[in-house]
């Protein structure tokens, strides 16, 4: 990569620009999804600023409260939270909103009501928030039945019906990695400019990997297919070598890893969480639809993860995502198992 010539690049593709262009493929747009996700890209540039200056202003620890998760919340979730739903209802393109840090969905008043649902983990991996790990935004977005008339059913579709998914990673980089249904693009925040420029055109996750991630702490209540498999990422018994374990703990920077260099991220179910503990509509969800646009899978240890329907809002379900062969290998081990 030619960086000589990159910083001298006059032709920036920004992440208004690509979605600008990606709407001019359909005569029918409105430009209603292009104001949305503006939207959101403030409330990821807000929550930026205010992570790398949490220490300074003093936004780090407790807030007091405990979300619905029955996590204690952070200040920075909190903040991360009202930015998000204050960003989201000013656009007017929303109709309900759901967040991990809301008991209940958020209807929109009709006044402010669009057409779009949106689905969203404010600050994912907070505990991380105190030690420098990165941390992100997770959203999904789908579009509304009935404009007029919103029901909590029109949220609880499967994860095949999303519109468009996304993160914002903030890292040592502030990263944000997008889908609108035809591939996978990924936009770095330039701060000398406030503007998401196109970084990673086009993202393929490698066929396969050589790491796997998981947490190998709940290795004791683990099943067997889930055990046959990282003993199998330790020992190759084919002769290759064994692969290696990355795992941070925070959702975003574990799935980007596994987005960009391949392998697996797991979550499984086991006998503490036998529903597994990622959250469906905001984190297995997105997580599993840019994996499938870049060309990768997600399973759930039974079906095709974005096939599963929610039952309900903060429903949890465990996940296998990664490169194409990895999972497969997951798979097989459950469909022997069975």
């Amino acid at each position: 990569m030619d960086h000589e010539a990159d910083a001298h690049r006059t032709d920036l593709m920004t992440i208004t620009r690509h979605v600008l262009n990606e709407q001019t493929k359909y005569p029918e747009s409105r430009g209603d999804f292009t104001i949305l996700l503006n939207h959101i890209v403030l409330g990821c540039k807000f929550v930026c600023s205010s992570v790398s200056k949490a220490g300074l202003a003093k936004l780090f620890g407790l807030a007091g409260e405990t979300n619905i998760q029955g996590e204690e919340q952070k200040k920075l979730d909190v903040l991360s939270n009202e930015v998000f739903v204050k960003a989201l209802i000013s656009s007017g393109r929303t109709c309900i909103l759901v967040s991990e840090e809301n008991e209940e969905a958020i209807f929109v008043d009709p006044s402010k009501r669009g057409r779009y649902i949106v689905v969203f983990d404010p600050l994912d991996g907070s505990s991380n928030i105190d030690c420098g790990v990165s941390i992100g935004t997770i959203f999904g977005i789908y579009l509304v039945k009935d404009e007029e008339n919103p029901t909590i059913d029109d949220v609880l579709q499967a994860g095949k019906n999303l519109v468009a998914a996304g993160y914002c990673m903030y890292g040592s980089a502030c990263t944000l990695v997008l889908s609108t249904g035809s591939g996978v693009n990924g936009f770095t925040l330039d701060p000398s400019l406030g503007e998401f420029i196109l970084t990673h055109p086009n993202i393929k996750i490698p066929k396969k990997g050589k790491i796997y991630s998981v947490n190998e702490g709940n290795a004791k209540n683990w099943d067997e297919p889930t055990t046959k498999f990282v003993e199998k990422c330790k020992f190759p018994t084919d002769g290759s070598p064994p692969r290696s374990l990355r795992y941070i703990g925070s959702m975003v920077a574990d799935v980007h890893r596994t987005l960009l260099y391949g392998g697996i991220f797991l979550y499984p179910a086991d006998k503490k969480s036998p529903n597994g503990k990622l959250r469906l509509l905001y984190e297995v969800f997105p997580m599993s639809y840019l994996m499938e646009q870049a060309g990768g899978q997600a399973f759930t240890g039974k079906q095709r993860a974005l096939d599963l329907v929610p039952g309900k809002i903060h429903e949890r379900s465990p996940v296998f995502l990664g490169s194409y062969v990895d999972v497969e290998e997951i798979k097989a081990l459950y469909a022997a198992a069975n």
